[in-house]
């Protein structure tokens, strides 16, 4: 199994100034790296509470300071943005980072986000669909005439630059609908289920309406590819010591669930442990978690929640998993970064061959 940093840039009261999260952020992802982790994420939010508002910028400043990483959005919010900007920003990216991007779109999950660009939080759906479309297209034709119903039309249009990956992926995120999975699966996309705030069961049921899909639409079920999120990764010599150390943590998250659109099931986090995505015990523990987890969703690559350099306690339990369980999970199968899955075959001139998803 593969496993990858993640930040959303949450920048909660007392707030660092703008300049001290971002480099954070940025020395995060150094970090990960350097703890034997092999991507890192950051996420797009336009909210006062967080500081990622352009992740293709944040991810070319950590691409020039890591040389194997490879770079994750998480997500693009693709339902408000413009496609071209997109597959521009990002085949720049990975050109600079000798082909490390790994996109992940989706809707996007805050009111506020349809205010500020204006548009209406009814359509996200319909906006996320016709514009992954066009950024499909883009990525992996030469010239494309297109026209639809949330931006101008292009004739002829020739997109550069080129990505330097012969088949680049796009993952689509999923938490909470299967208009997520059934894109993907009609697309013959990966799926990236978020497993952060619900329990189990719910993550579960997304991924196997997307391998259903994946079957209806005569794709092998065995080819689709799954990554999933998780709250959190805190590991400690014991049980008792991770969950002493985790639970103030726990109990900030559940004072400001209400800025979530689902709010937590969990009413403590015994509940959370045992029932949700909380990494939190002894190294066995979460061993032991990560194979019951896998089992469940059959993904091959894991996120392993906020890394952040500024809290010493939630850092000595991610040094403590990167050193004590990551070199046995990693012996989890996967094919990421390794081989084909995921990626269409190619040319030799890397066209994607005709008729083929991305």
């Amino acid at each position: 199994m593969k496993f990858i940093g993640l930040t959303l840039g949450f920048n909660p009261e007392p707030r660092l100034s703008s300049k001290e999260k971002l480099d954070n952020v940025v020395a995060a992802a150094v970090w990960a790296e350097e703890a034997g982790l092999d991507g890192f994420g950051v996420g797009e939010h336009h909210t006062p509470d967080t500081e990622i508002s352009s992740p293709p910028v944040i991810l070319a400043s950590i691409a020039a300071r890591t040389t194997r990483l490879r770079l994750f959005t998480g997500v693009t919010v693709l339902s408000v943005l413009d496609p071209v900007r997109v597959a521009e920003d990002y085949a720049t990216l990975d050109n600079l980072s000798d082909g490390r991007v790994e996109i992940i779109i989706g809707k996007g999950n805050t009111p506020l986000q349809g205010k500020v660009f204006g548009y209406d939080a009814e359509d996200q759906w319909d906006r996320n669909a016709e514009k992954y479309d066009l950024l499909h297209r883009l990525i992996t034709e030469k010239s494309i005439t297109w026209s639809g119903r949330y931006r101008p039309p292009l004739t002829d249009f020739s997109p550069r630059p080129d990505w330097l990956q012969p088949a680049p992926r796009i993952w689509h995120g999923s938490a909470t609908s299967t208009q997520s999975t059934d894109l993907a699966a009609r697309a013959g996309d990966p799926l990236f289920s978020a497993n952060v705030t619900g329990k189990l069961e719910q993550y579960r049921d997304l991924v196997d309406d997307y391998r259903k899909r994946w079957a209806d639409h005569g794709r092998d079920p065995a080819d689709a590819l799954v990554g999933a999120g998780a709250a959190a990764f805190h590991v400690a010599p014991t049980s008792q010591q991770a969950h002493r150390e985790y639970e103030p943590y726990f109990r900030a998250f559940l004072d400001r669930a209400s800025t979530f659109k689902q709010q937590l099931p969990f009413a403590d986090l015994d509940e959370a442990i045992a029932g949700g995505s909380y990494y939190v015990g002894s190294p066995e523990q979460v061993l032991d978690k990560l194979h019951r987890y896998q089992q469940a969703l059959g993904h091959e690559v894991q996120h392993v929640g906020d890394v952040d350099l500024t809290d010493p306690v939630r850092l000595r339990g991610l040094e403590a998993f990167a050193t004590e369980v990551l070199p046995e999970a990693r012996k989890i199968p996967d094919r990421l970064w390794e081989g084909p899955a995921g990626r269409p075959p190619v040319d030799d001139d890397h066209d994607v061959k005709e008729g083929t998803p991305a």
